[in-house]
């Protein structure tokens, strides 16, 4: 294969062996699933739906795009792929930084592990090469610990560490892979299967090294035009001006909160009302941000660096204050002490567990305790941060009432007798959008192929007005159809691997002409398109033959039945069938299965 942007090698791990052995990528798979998140999804697909996911047989991919790495914006993602232990379908969850980047650079598009190491293991690479070490002394040790053991060990220059915590080594059903200390892979389990591997890190020393494009002519045209948008003033990407770059993803708690869309105390509220400023980007920025870091070719700088000053928590000096776990860990569980708040993201990346998981596996503790159904545990009130900064370590560790919450919301919900207030979709704890106050986010959990998710379409772009031709957030109708372009475009920009933010200021015409410039394959934003719906409908089959079948496109009914009591959103609930009707139709799937025919259209059979 002599495509542009990619190495054109796969580092393919036997662990139970300790064997490496390294592939070309079959050139009919790049071509219709471009890399990262759809390269990663056919390799899971051939290893079968059915595996047990904590089994030796199961695998493990972290998988670059074509234009990771390159000097494409915003182009410093990784894709880890695989099997979850959550919600039993394939899951793809990505971190930013500078992994993805020097993977690249090391020679590599990707690495896929399976079986088991005998003890514990970590993989180092460089120089094109893949090689196994002993990680036994690493076991239990945190991930904050675990970098800087590597760091200390081959030098903090061009390196980076992927790592569990004990979050993974104990198999929380939520743990991931952090990345560089606080960029986390952070849905769905991954870290959780690495566990279950023996695999405690995945080390990369590269030196900077970028891919060049197959049509250097057509290549600064199409990068000159993606950096133009992303710079304009007009919008929320441009670096010191837009919205994103200021406060980063933490500028939306305010908006949300104030149009009845931000979930409150598990979802029994949909806004924070007051509280929400205490959370918000503003507030952040002008009492504890002490810096704004940035990920590979990225010049948003949407992270936001913390410092405590007082209180509990003085001291903490942490990355990144983000929307989404500041909402988990905040508003969902009635808590509005942004330090406290910043401590337990930190804990949750010291642990390796995803920080919006726990904030819903707490907040489904603590709706048990508010019904009076913790069988006489003392149990957790809302807004008790104290107690959740002391609960999360003992997820990690599986200790006490931790070895209940590491097995996620539903299995808390059904222990304390009360199924309903497991606020999930497929096993996965929701975002921090409520459906009824933002309705296209109820289809988009809804159908999405990892469990509820904003990530597979993100629909606030359109109903918060973020991108031209702006839709009403409380209507129903077109959100299915706007939901499949979202879901495909997205898959698209995964598999390339950029960063969703991009998507604010570029569309599928920007993404084709650096695709095509890259790569050298001419491509056009109609095959975007094609390509995103392609890996979407490969990924369903997926699901669907692992079991994921018709009705496996739902919400909780809190939402469906329970109307919005607060101002933006009041009387509203989620219309999900009337959506689903109309998705479905345009995905031409039956009650959520993909026929054999849309697969034989789509090339994937």
């Amino acid at each position: 294969m002599k495509f542009g942007g990619y190495a054109n090698r796969i580092g393919h791990v036997d662990l139970t062996a300790g064997s490496v052995e390294y592939k070309e990528i079959p050139e009919d798979w790049a071509r219709k699933y471009i890399g990262a998140r759809g390269l990663g999804d056919r390799f899971v697909f051939e290893n079968g739906p059915e595996v047990d996911p904590l089994s030796p047989d199961n695998i493990l991919c972290f998988m670059n795009g074509p234009c990771t790495g390159t000097a494409m914006n915003m182009s410093g993602r990784m894709a880890i792929v695989t099997k979850s232990p959550l919600t039993g379908g394939i899951v793809d969850s990505h971190h930013g930084g500078w992994s993805g980047a020097r993977l690249r650079w090391s020679g590599f598009d990707g690495l896929i592990f399976k079986g088991k190491a005998s003890t514990p293991v970590f993989a180092y690479i460089e120089d094109g090469k893949l090689e196994l070490h002993d990680a036994t002394d690493l076991w239990g040790k945190t991930v904050h610990e675990t970098v800087k053991f590597f760091q200390d060990k081959f030098g903090e220059k061009d390196l980076s560490v992927i790592a569990i915590g004990p979050g993974g080594e104990n198999l929380v059903k939520y743990a991931c892979w952090v990345n560089e200390h606080d960029r986390a892979s952070g849905r769905g389990g991954t870290g959780c299967v690495g566990g279950s591997k023996n695999l405690k890190a995945v080390v990369v020393k590269a030196k900077k090294k970028f891919p060049k494009p197959a049509n250097k002519e057509a290549w600064k045209p199409a990068h000159d035009r993606a950096l133009a948008t992303i710079m304009d003033e007009n919008n929320v990407t441009s670096p010191r001006k837009g919205g994103l770059s200021v406060y980063g993803t933490n500028v939306l708690m305010n908006v949300t909160s104030e149009m009845g869309a931000l979930p409150a105390r598990n979802s029994q509220l949909t806004s924070f009302q007051e509280n929400a400023e205490l959370m918000s980007g503003e507030y952040v920025k002008e009492h504890i941000l002490v810096n704004d870091p940035t990920c590979h070719a990225c010049p948003v700088a949407c992270k936001k660096e913390v410092r405590i000053t007082d209180g509990p928590f003085a001291g903490l000096h942490m990355e990144s204050l983000e929307y989404e776990p500041a909402w988990s860990l905040g508003s969902n569980c009635g808590n509005n002490d942004v330090a406290s708040v910043a401590k337990m993201i930190d804990l949750a990346n010291e642990y390796g567990i995803d920080a919006i998981e726990i904030g819903d596996v707490l907040a489904t503790y603590m709706e048990a305790t508010q019904l009076g159904a913790t069988n006489g545990d003392a149990g957790l009130a809302w807004g008790d941060y104290m107690g959740m900064v002391d609960i999360i370590p003992k997820v990690g560790k599986r200790e006490g009432i931790g070895d209940l919450l590491a097995n996620g919301c539903n299995a808390v919900a059904e222990h304390f007798g009360h199924p309903e207030i497991a606020m999930t979709v497929k096993g996965m704890g929701i975002p921090a959008y409520d459906p009824r106050g933002l309705k296209g986010m109820g289809i988009g959990y809804a159908t999405s192929n990892r469990g509820a998710c904003h990530l597979r379409a993100y629909t606030p772009a359109s109903e918060l007005d973020l991108i031209p031709n702006g839709t009403d957030p409380l209507a129903w109708k077109g959100k299915g159809e706007l939901c499949k372009t979202f879901q495909d475009m997205f898959s698209f920009m995964d598999s390339m691997d950029i960063c969703k933010f991009s998507s604010f200021a570029e569309g599928a015409e920007e993404y084709a002409a650096q695709y095509s410039a890259m790569v050298g394959i001419e491509f056009t934003a109609d095959d975007v398109m094609e390509a995103g719906e392609r890996i979407y409908n490969l990924e369903r089959y997926y699901n669907n033959l692992a079991g994921l079948g018709a009705g496996s496109d739902y919400l909780p009914k809190r939402f469906l039945e329970e109307p919005s009591t607060m101002p933006g959103s009041e009387g509203h609930v989620c219309e999900l069938d009337l959506m689903l009707a109309e998705y479905y139709k345009a995905r031409g799937w039956v009650d959520g299965v993909v026929p054999e025919a849309k697969l034989k259209e789509l090339a994937i059979l």
